[in-house]
């Protein structure tokens, strides 16, 4: 999201629980398209709160599976949020080879590129993208 439209938005990368790392195939297919992952850190939205973000603050959670979904939802009851989903595939555990994994997890980046154009337009020309990391 910071790739493409800079600081004209916040954006936070919350999800259901935050045990699990980055995976390495998400970090290597997001650096081809210029999207540094390599120190990013699966938060939960619990965590979110509890270092200070203040949920009622955002105005969008987009949930990239079913089990986020429910999650961005219950939060609706407390907070004026709405929600999306976006049904991404997901590639963890596709592929035999090296190849054919990266082939996948290109496939679920391109999904997530075409549904940010899709839904905030294109790219912001000009911006100073940095170091994006969502």
């Amino acid at each position: 999201m910071k790739k493409f439209y800079g600081k004209r938005v916040y954006v936070q990368s919350a999800g259901v629980g935050n045990d699990q790392e980055i995976d390495g195939f998400a970090i290597a297919v997001c650096k081809e398209i210029g999207v540094d992952l390599h120190r990013h850190r699966a938060r939960s939205f619990d965590e979110m709160q509890d270092w200070g973000d203040d949920l009622s603050g955002f105005d969008l959670v987009v949930a990239l599976s079913p089990a986020s979904q429910r999650r961005a939802l219950d939060l609706t009851r407390l907070f004026h949020l709405d929600v999306e989903y976006w049904p991404i595939l997901d590639p963890a555990g596709l592929g035999e080879d090296r190849e054919t994994k990266l082939k996948a997890y290109r496939q679920t980046r391109d999904q997530i590129v075409d549904r940010l154009i899709e839904r905030f337009g294109p790219p912001d020309d000009g911006v100073n993208h940095g170091t994006a990391d969502d």
